[in-house]
């Protein structure tokens, strides 16, 4: 099935001056409490364990500036749980500000142009990796194995980019032509070879042609950054002796050669 259109969102929650007081799952809790007067009805429906529950209560009534929740013994009205006026307040506050923020988002998702693909970067933007090489693409085929699956992605420039993951992992992901997804590779993974001649004959499948944008020697180690098409790029990280002895420097071609097997495959959530 195709993904769904993607929208923005936001998560609601509470503040006291002690610091957050409530989000949606515990004031779903209160609304429960209140309609149930059942305290094991109530986490039922909003999905909490018996002690999960009594856990967000005790936490919401120390929190709050006067108790939201009261446990009343059995008697003539019968016992049970039941939100304080303090608590109905706070839900009815709660429903009223999400209400809000509801229609807020409804005319915000209405109005952004291109919201789809820019959220989508966005996305890609937020994530956070030890992998230093990022590559959006999209898949263009998937050529199935006993126990791995072979993915090929097109990135922005043209450039192919194969990954091998598992068969499970394809399943996993969702991956199938026309998806989306997101290539990752360590720089320590990255080869770089002089540019010069055809495609080299190696079992390393990915072999990415550039311009060198950047040499910065370490102590021990060289980073080179190589600039690929559409504004990609793809950072090695070598020994200086290698750096030296392949004479990298700023505006030369070089080729970057990284094995399939060392591609990490990712889709946006």
């Amino acid at each position: 099935m195709p993904r769904s259109k993607l929208r923005v969102r936001s998560a609601l929650t509470l503040e006291t001056h002690a610091g957050a007081l409530a989000g949606k799952r515990w004031m779903e809790l209160l609304a429960h409490i209140g309609s149930t007067h059942s305290i094991a009805a109530a986490a039922k429906a909003a999905g909490f364990s018996y002690k999960a529950a009594w856990d967000a209560v005790e936490a919401m009534n120390n929190f709050s500036d006067r108790p939201l929740v009261r446990r009343h013994k059995g008697g003539k009205g019968g016992g049970g749980t039941k939100l304080t006026a303090r608590g109905r307040q706070l839900v009815q506050t709660y429903r009223v500000v999400e209400a809000e923020n509801n229609r807020f988002l409804n005319l915000l998702n209405a109005r952004i142009r291109n919201l789809d693909q820019d959220l989508r970067i966005i996305g890609r933007l937020a994530m956070l990796t030890s992998a230093r090489n990022h590559f959006a693409g999209l898949v263009t085929r998937i050529r199935r194995g006993s126990v791995n699956d072979e993915v090929e992605l097109l990135l922005s420039g043209g450039e192919p980019l194969t990954a091998i993951v598992t068969h499970a992992s394809v399943q996993n992901l969702g991956l199938k032509v026309g998806v989306e997804a997101i290539a990752l590779v360590k720089a320590s993974w990255v080869i770089v070879a002089p540019a010069s001649g055809s495609r080299l004959k190696l079992s390393a499948r990915n072999q990415l042609t550039g311009t060198v944008r950047r040499v910065l020697p370490g102590a021990v180690n060289t980073e080179v950054v190589i600039a690929l098409k559409g504004g990609n790029s793809v950072a090695a990280i070598i020994t200086n002796g290698a750096a030296k002895e392949l004479k990298l420097a700023e505006g030369r071609r070089a080729r970057a050669i990284f094995k399939a097997s060392s591609v990490i495959l990712g889709v946006s959530s």
